[in-house]
């Protein structure tokens, strides 16, 4: 990865799902009775066809190509281990048949051994329709969660099973307000993407050279959409293009703006993120004062604490950004602190380049010197 990454991780962001602009309502919705059970063939233990009422089922949506996936497969087993009398995981591969085959896929799958020590399966198109197609659910890794009573309890990324699954467990999560969550955080997702695209017209051109873009006119168009929908205040799109603007316009009133907007969940995690990459974008355009630098460097903090499995991220990226802008915030200690922690995180990475490692104990040398 290189110094583009924050950059590309904030349009990721917000333009992931760009096409799913039209919002349209879900035919399976949290509470209702879980679609049947059917796969094209099954990979490891031993085949049921269908679920049984009593029982907690966790479905795992995962291909072979999918790093988070593979990332998340050891905490499933914890689960499946933790709650082996009372939940059965099942990893359901997807979108993988017909581009590789059930050998390559039972080959990958034993190639883990313990790691994913539970059900497996690949799902066929019927499948495929009744939990994504119906669910509006997009992307893998993607947990659903089916309760005692047979019904659709939950999805989202495993990361947060940890959270959803002791609730279900002991009889104390509530479907209601699960579906109530769900329809907002859907609801909230499609407004801030609506906004992206509406303030892009306001953005600056990178092609011009000193164009600021209209900041005041993006913060009047913001105002009247967060006076409509108040809690799209900090969700990602908006914490963007809100702070960019302010950076532009008042320093003082962006730095008040970007405390509160990492760490204010709305749709998802705080928009950390959201942060460091306009602060990254105009870090050599405006003139920042030291508390915004500083302010990034405790962003990329919270970005870290959020990141769910560490292990497949350079982190390095991370600490080295946040040594620079303690740097810049004058605060030598800490950048020489987060410059030490990058340089842990290099060495310890397989795929790390000599000359990458080779800039950053450079780094390191200036700043103790100085």
């Amino acid at each position: 990865m290189r110094s583009k990454f924050y950059l590309s991780l904030l349009f990721y962001i917000l333009s992931a799902n760009a096409y799913t602009q039209n919002d349209e309502s879900p035919t399976l919705n949290i509470g209702d009775p879980a679609p049947p059970l059917s796969v094209y063939g099954w990979i490891k233990g031993e085949p049921f066809q269908q679920f049984e009422k009593g029982r907690i089922y966790v479905l795992e949506y995962w291909a072979t190509w999918c790093r988070p996936c593979i990332a998340a497969m050891p905490r499933l087993t914890e689960l499946a281990h933790e709650y082996k009398d009372k939940i059965t995981v099942l990893g359901i591969n997807t979108y993988e048949i017909g581009a590789i085959s059930m050998p390559r896929i039972k080959a990958f799958v034993d190639s883990l051994g313990n790691r994913m020590d539970y059900y497996v399966a690949v799902q066929d198109s019927l499948m495929a329709a009744a939990w994504f197609g119906a669910s509006g659910e997009k992307g893998i890794p993607r947990s659903f969660v089916i309760d005692r009573d047979g019904k659709f309890a939950w999805a989202g990324h495993p990361m947060y099973l940890h959270q959803v699954l002791p609730k279900i467990v002991n009889g104390t999560w509530d479907l209601k307000e699960a579906l109530a969550k769900r329809n907002l955080d859907r609801h909230l997702r499609y407004q801030d993407e609506d906004a992206h695209f509406e303030l892009f017209q306001y953005r600056d051109d990178p092609s011009k050279p000193g164009d600021i873009g209209k900041p005041y006119l993006a913060l009047i168009m913001i105002n009247k959409i967060v006076s409509g929908e108040p809690r799209l205040k900090y969700t990602p799109a908006i914490a963007y293009d809100t702070f960019s603007s302010l950076l532009k316009t008042n320093p003082k009133k962006a730095y008040e703006y970007g405390k509160a907007a990492i760490v204010t969940p709305t749709y998802e995690d705080p928009a950390s993120d959201a942060i460091i990459g306009a602060i990254k974008t105009y870090s050599n355009k405006l003139n920042l004062p030291s508390e915004i630098y500083r302010l990034g460097a405790e962003a990329c903090q919270r970005s870290i604490d959020q990141i769910p499995y560490p292990e497949i991220i350079n982190m390095s990226i991370y600490y080295s950004t946040m040594a620079e802008w303690y740097w810049r915030a004058k605060d030598k200690s800490k950048a020489i602190n987060s410059l030490k922690k990058a340089i842990e995180e290099m060495k310890d990475r397989k795929d790390s380049s000599q000359a990458e490692l080779a800039a950053l104990e450079s780094r390191l040398q200036q700043y103790s010197k100085l």
